[in-house]
């Protein structure tokens, strides 16, 4: 199942756009959108080129494609659109292992949306320290998932 325009939105605010490679706060390589990955799907490094928006953007799309292989693969369960879109964007964010090895998918699995609802919050550190942008990204999620 493709992302929604709202997933993809949160994905965009929350990682926001940078055309030259930064750390992103958990120390990784970033690029675009918060892309970890270049074109030929070696991993970015800070002496990466720059990229246009335009750029970012395909890099974008190429990930959460990859995101939705994750989803589709993790979770056992048949889920809405929403609920598909808020999971790509936390894969997105945190990676396919954390789903995979969360309490979060263990619950969506056996059908407790309501509790798996509630473990957005917890995923709110980098680097072991809570950040505001992760703590409003997991409430962004969280009421996608719900809607």
């Amino acid at each position: 199942m493709k992302i929604n325009d709202i997933g993809l939105n949160i994905i965009k605010t929350f990682e926001g756009f940078r055309s030259e490679p930064y750390n992103c706060p958990a120390m990784v390589p970033t690029i675009g959108y918060g892309s970890t990955r270049s074109f030929d799907g070696s991993y970015i490094t800070l002496s990466h080129p720059s990229i246009t928006e335009t750029q970012g953007e395909e890099l974008l799309l190429r990930e959460v494609r990859n995101c939705e292989k994750a989803v589709n693969t993790l979770i056992q369960t048949t889920l809405n659109r929403n609920e598909h879109s808020a999971l790509q964007s936390f894969v997105y964010n945190l990676g396919s292992g954390r789903l995979q090895s969360s309490t979060l998918r263990r619950k969506i699995n056996r059908g407790d949306i309501e509790g798996a609802a509630d473990e957005f919050p917890k995923w709110r550190r980098a680097s072991g320290k809570i950040l505001r942008g992760l703590v409003l990204r997991r409430e962004a999620e969280r009421r996608l998932f719900l809607s």
